[in-house]
């Protein structure tokens, strides 16, 4: 079974190298070569102390309690150790459930804390954030984020579009987010 697993994952990353956009190779790259940087036997995997030392060059400062419960989630082929495939699928899994960070996100596009993002509110955060939309940019940036025609984006939708930029930004235009735990 690992060996399948390894194979799925194989063509897993050929898929996403042969669908992705230069740019989105670029940024998959990089993160390959952070990875190969930690890797320090090359053997295409992360053990405990590695991942630790990333970690740490991150900025981050785990306990080895919080270290153990990290590989514990992050090691789905049950192998004791990370590979480049699960440390992306955690990457984007931590992204997509990290619901805190979203509201708060959310809250700052929301002004009036209704629950819900107009037109209004999405064209003055976007200003403030220095990036004034044209009319015709925000028609097309609320038609695809609010699915369910009522004209203005909810948490559901913004969540979505979320992750979907997420999925964007790595290439993983076809990745299904796994069920996230709350």
């Amino acid at each position: 079974m690992i060996d399948c697993m390894s194979l799925l994952h194989c063509c897993f990353v050929d898929y996403i190298q042969n669908n992705m956009s230069k740019r989105q190779i670029e940024r998959l790259n990089q993160l390959r070569e952070i990875f190969a940087r930690f890797d320090e036997d090359s053997d295409g995997s992360l053990t405990i102390w590695e991942l630790s030392a990333m970690l740490r060059s991150l900025g981050h400062k785990p306990s080895i309690d919080e270290i153990d419960v990290l590989l514990a989630n992050m090691d789905s082929n049950g192998n004791g150790f990370v590979e480049f495939e699960e440390l992306v699928d955690a990457i984007l899994l931590e992204i997509l459930c990290n619901q805190e960070m979203l509201h708060a996100v959310f809250k700052c596009f929301d002004r009036d804390g209704n629950g819900y993002i107009t037109a209004a509110e999405l064209a003055g955060t976007m200003a403030k954030m220095g990036q004034p939309l044209t009319y015709r940019e925000l028609t097309e940036m609320i038609t695809e984020a609010d699915t369910d025609g009522d004209g203005v984006i909810s948490f559901n939708e913004f969540a979505s579009v979320m992750g979907r930029s997420t999925n964007e930004f790595l290439g993983l235009v076809s990745w299904s987010p796994k069920k996230c735990s709350s």
